[in-house]
C-alpha cells in the first residue's frame, strides 16, 4: 500500500515537472513566433513649416511599422538641420523648432536608422508687402485665374501667400462674398495667390489686401488691389 502511494507521488512530480517542461517550451516558441514590428519609415509632421525669429513650433515624428500600422514616435529621435544657423531642433521625440535667423533649412530626424525631414522658413524682418497688379479684370468663371503676388521685403520668404503666413481680406462695397483666392503659382513662377468666381450675375469690384505678422511682432498690411468681376 506504501509502495503504490509512492509510486503514484512519483507519477506526479514526474508529470508536474513535464508540464512546467512543456510550458517553458510553448513561452520561448511564442516569443519567437510573435516578433515585436521594426520601424520602416519615419514621416514629419507638419512637412514644412514658417515662423520668425524668435518664434517656436513644434514637428511631430510620426512611424510606419513591418506590420502595416502607423505610430507617433514619442521617444529615441535625434534632430539635425543643416544648414545651421537658421533654426534650432531640440527633443528626443517631438522636435522644439526656434527661428534663429532668416533663411531656409531642413530638418532631419532619425531613428533606429531610419530618417525623415521637413522644410523650415525663417522669416526676416519683413517690413513691406507689394501687391501687384494694382486692379484687374476677371470674366465670371473665367479658366485663367485673377493672380495677384505679395512680394515681401526684404523676406525671405520672397512672396507671401496665406500658406505663408499671410492673411488674405477680401470684401466688395456690395457685401457679396463670391470670390475665392487660394495659393497658387502665377505665370512668371512666382507665389501668388489665385482668384475666381463662379456666382456674381452683375459686375462686382472686390478690394484685396494681405496682412502678416514679421518675426519680431510686427503686423505689416499692403496695398489693396481690385479685382472687378463681370458677367
Amino acid at each position: 500500500m506504501l509502495a503504490g502511494r509512492m509510486l503514484t507521488g512519483r507519477k506526479l512530480a514526474l508529470s508536474l515537472a513535464f508540464a512546467a517542461l512543456l510550458l517553458v517550451a510553448f513561452g520561448a516558441g511564442c516569443r519567437g513566433f510573435f516578433v515585436n514590428p521594426t520601424l520602416s519609415s519615419i514621416a514629419i509632421s507638419p512637412a514644412s513649416v514658417d515662423l520668425g525669429i524668435g518664434s517656436t513650433t513644434t514637428l511631430q515624428v510620426f512611424g510606419t511599422y513591418s506590420d502595416g500600422t502607423r505610430n507617433e514616435v514619442t521617444s529615441g529621435v535625434s534632430w539635425s538641420v543643416e544648414p545651421t544657423g537658421i533654426a534650432t531642433v531640440t527633443g528626443s521625440g517631438s522636435g522644439n523648432v526656434t527661428g534663429v535667423a532668416a533663411g531656409t533649412t531642413t530638418a532631419t530626424a532619425s531613428a533606429q536608422a531610419i530618417t525623415g525631414t521637413a522644410s523650415i522658413t525663417v522669416a526676416g524682418n519683413v517690413t513691406s508687402i507689394n501687391a501687384t497688379p494694382s486692379s484687374q479684370n476677371y470674366i465670371v468663371g473665367s479658366s485663367t485665374p485673377a493672380y495677384i503676388t505679395f512680394a515681401a521685403t526684404p523676406g525671405p520668404p520672397p512672396y507671401l501667400t496665406q500658406g505663408l503666413g499671410g492673411f488674405l481680406i477680401v470684401s466688395s462695397a456690395s457685401g457679396t462674398d463670391n470670390l475665392t483666392c487660394s495659393d497658387s503659382t502665377d505665370p512668371a513662377g512666382n507665389p501668388a495667390e489665385a482668384c475666381t468666381d463662379t456666382a456674381d450675375t452683375t459686375s462686382v469690384q472686390y478690394s484685396i489686401y494681405m496682412t502678416y505678422t514679421n518675426g519680431q511682432g510686427d503686423l505689416i498690411t499692403s496695398n489693396t488691389v481690385t479685382v472687378t468681376v463681370t458677367p
